[in-house]
């Protein structure tokens, strides 16, 4: 007999998608709530052993080992790399390869966390055994605090068995979403609980516009004879010859000390003209105490600064002496736009 093909009506299969998209987003929202509240209980202090153990097992050189089968395994996948790239050492065993020889990357000092729903994952029972035998501190992630994961550990953090958005209540969802959620908590509370900040961020997110927020502005400006300055003694008209040559809209006017004492700019150079103020000193045209930039202030700060002034090019200044200028089409090119 052949198989009947037909799809439903258009409106009728967008009606039932947007309708089962409602429900799933209703159904992990409500997971995610479940779990926020269940840290007002005895979570909470579980979530404060968790960190206070992978802080322990840091200060000895430890890593967290992350482990997990399907689905779980793959939220645990990421749990590792978030953890890892906010400053707490920490990577991915599969339970599989672990009873093949890859339980010998678990060191003494280590602490495993293990991802199961369930908690009977069978896969995680030599994982399990290992962490038994050798005095391996075991934080699970799992909803079932009997089970053989949440009976072995040492730190079980149970969270509330939320049903599935998935119709048949089979396809992990709302569990995945959960966990994923509680991996966050845990990198996050520990990046805070250690200081991490922005800067520690770039070292380990060189790449992407993510690495290029984070760089700094010495890592932009131009340069040297690149720098468009002037004395503040010199008439206007040569610093309009400086502003020119140097493309960049502006020039800041030194004092005898060389320090930054003000700029001109585009607007400056227009009220000169419209006040017949050309052939005057420079310093009496100029705008000063001019926004600046350190050069470690970061790209995304220098950008803010810019869009917030309405300018498009700053000084970067240390010891108020001008080393450097960044112009907005820098941040562009480095890909921080």
């Amino acid at each position: 007999m052949p198989i009947d093909t037909t799809l439903p009506a258009a409106s009728d299969a967008k009606v039932s998608a947007l309708s089962e998209a409602q429900r799933t987003l209703e159904l992990e929202t409500e997971g995610l709530h479940a779990a926020r509240l269940a840290l007002d209980g005895p979570l909470g202090q579980r979530v404060e052993d968790a960190c206070a153990a992978i802080r322990a097992a840091q200060a000895k050189n430890g890593r967290v080992i992350v482990t997990g089968m399907g689905k779980s395994g793959h939220v645990g996948r990421k749990i590792a790399a978030t953890l890892a790239s906010t400053g707490t050492p920490a990577h991915f065993v599969h339970p599989g390869e672990a009873s093949h020889g890859d339980l010998g990357m678990i060191g003494n000092d280590d602490v495993v966390l293990a991802l199961s729903w369930s908690g009977e994952a069978p896969e995680l029972a030599d994982i399990i055994a290992y962490t038994r035998r050798f005095r391996v501190h075991l934080v699970a992630i799992t909803s079932n605090a009997t089970s053989a994961l949440g009976a072995a550990a040492d730190t079980p953090l149970v969270l509330p068995p939320m049903p599935e958005a998935c119709p048949n209540g089979l396809a992990p969802t709302t569990s995945t979403i959960m966990q994923m959620a509680m991996g966050d908590a845990l990198a996050v509370a520990l990046l805070s609980l250690r200081g991490f900040s922005a800067r520690d961020f770039r070292q380990f997110h060189p790449g992407g516009k993510l690495g290029a927020r984070l760089r700094k502005a010495s890592d932009m400006m131009h340069r040297g004879a690149d720098v468009p300055l002037v004395p503040k003694g010199v008439l206007l008209s040569q610093a309009i010859v400086e502003m020119t040559s140097k493309r960049f809209g502006i020039t800041g006017v030194l004092d005898e000390a060389g320090h930054l004492v003000g700029v001109v700019t585009d607007g400056d150079l227009r009220r000169a003209f419209r006040d017949g103020f050309v052939d005057r000193p420079v310093w009496e045209a100029m705008t000063p105490a001019p926004k600046s930039v350190r050069p470690d202030t970061l790209a995304q700060q220098v950008l803010a600064l810019l869009n917030d002034a309405s300018i498009t090019s700053v000084f970067v200044v240390e010891d108020q002496r001008p080393v450097g200028i960044v112009h907005i089409h820098d941040l562009l090119r480095a890909g921080v736009m």
